[in-house]
């Protein structure tokens, strides 16, 4: 495909993404004051809809739609340095309209400066595991078994929603799209830096351990 139709892909599926958990988190606080089954009222849309924009968009852009999953594939020579900068681009860009259309769908003003406090090192540290968890999933996936991937990614963030302290941005376009909804699934500006910061490292992570783990074997490890 050509990079203008990879590009569109890229900005199309996380606007898509971001609008499925903008939107379902504002529907989800909207039908009920239950904390727990708004999240979960947000957690199901997310997961289904990355099943459907992997399968469909994925051969088209390879359906990042993540900064850290495309920082991750150049880290592995998967894809080219060129193009880091383009795809993010069109993410961040892409997240940030998606943002807006829920607003829309929902009578929002759809310019929105989010006021929700997500920071601390408890918080760092579970978008880091979050991270993790997902890059390393789409590597042991494009090993072990590449036509599950989009239901391996889809059911890791759900699974992430609930087992990590952060709820599991995993991606750096996503929480900055975030910060344009003063909603359910909103944070603040101010708390990007440190969700960016622990997000790539935790990808970088991801990278090394994937590498390592499903590296072939020496001669003399197999003789052994």
């Amino acid at each position: 495909m050509s990079l203008s139709r990879r590009l569109f892909a890229e900005g199309l599926g996380t606007g898509l993404l971001v609008c499925a958990v903008v939107g379902s988190g504002i529907m989800a606080e909207s039908l009920t004051p239950d904390v727990a089954l708004a999240l979960l009222g947000n957690t199901l849309p997310t997961g289904a809809i990355l099943v459907v924009l992997i399968t469909i968009l994925g051969p088209v852009s390879g359906a990042h739609f993540n900064p850290a999953v495309t920082l991750a594939f150049a880290v592995r020579r998967q894809a080219p340095w060129g193009e880091v900068a383009p795809y993010i681009l069109a993410q961040v860009a892409g997240g940030i309209a998606g943002a807006a259309l829920a607003h829309g769908m929902f009578d929002l003003p759809v310019l929105q400066t989010a006021t929700k406090i997500r920071t601390g090192g408890p918080q760092w540290l579970a978008e880091a595991v979050a991270t993790f968890g997902l890059v390393f999933t789409i590597f042991a996936g494009i090993r072990q078994a590449p036509a599950a991937i989009p239901w391996l990614v889809g059911l890791y963030i759900t699974a992430a929603y609930w087992f990590t302290a952060s709820t599991s941005f995993a991606n750096p376009a996503v929480a900055i799209a975030r910060s344009f909804t003063d909603t359910f699934s909103g944070i603040r500006p101010f708390d990007l830096p440190g969700f960016v910061a622990a997000q790539i490292i935790g990808a970088l992570i991801g990278v090394a351990v994937a590498a390592w783990l499903f590296a072939p074997d020496r001669p003399q490890e197999q003789t052994a």
